[in-house]
């Protein structure tokens, strides 16, 4: 199946090239074998949990999690999950901006999958892992629907990460 082709560019949403995968989503198919083919990338590390971010995180996140076995953790922005928490604080492209996650989310020692609907700047995903790390969770691998090769995420998150996305996207002008 062609994953790319439910995948659509959207010119100057907000400014940006937006990248849609709602008719991803929406398609059943297209939907079921994104979240087993990221599942089947990382059967082997023995995950003991799944963490996403809010919000389009939680929609690719959860199902793995439920496919690979395993609990689910979401990380939320400030204020938006019952105390205890861990705080993290972190720069975007344009302001900044706090992110939490239950203090007992993750045990020192647990093996953690980070997953997310899309790899832009590598910015969240990053803040992502700090948190995790902080935490005594270990990140043992990220995967993603889409990645935007052209924003050089991997160059931002450095290369101890196994990354895998399942549509890379090379240019903003790709149709």
């Amino acid at each position: 199946m062609n994953l790319r082709s439910k995948i659509k560019r959207v010119p100057e949403f907000k400014g940006v090239v937006f990248w849609d995968i709602t008719p991803l989503l929406k398609d059943k198919q297209a939907f079921g074998q994104c979240i087993k083919d990221l599942a089947d990338c990382f059967r082997d590390k023995e995950i003991n949990v799944v963490v996403s971010n809010e919000a389009r995180g939680f929609i690719v996140g959860a199902p793995v999690a439920h496919e690979l076995g395993v609990g689910f953790v979401p990380i939320r922005k400030k204020g938006k999950l019952p105390p205890e928490v861990l705080s993290h604080s972190y720069e975007k492209e344009y302001e900044s901006d706090v992110i939490e996650i239950r203090d007992d989310g993750i045990m020192p020692g647990d093996k953690v999958l980070l997953v997310d609907d899309l790899l832009a700047t590598g910015g969240t995903i990053k803040a992502n892992a700090d948190l995790v790390k902080k935490l005594g969770g270990e990140v043992v691998g990220m995967g993603f629907l889409v990645e935007l090769e052209y924003l050089n995420p991997r160059k931002f998150i450095g290369n101890s990460f196994d990354i895998h996305s399942l549509v890379t996207i090379e240019t903003p002008e790709e149709s």
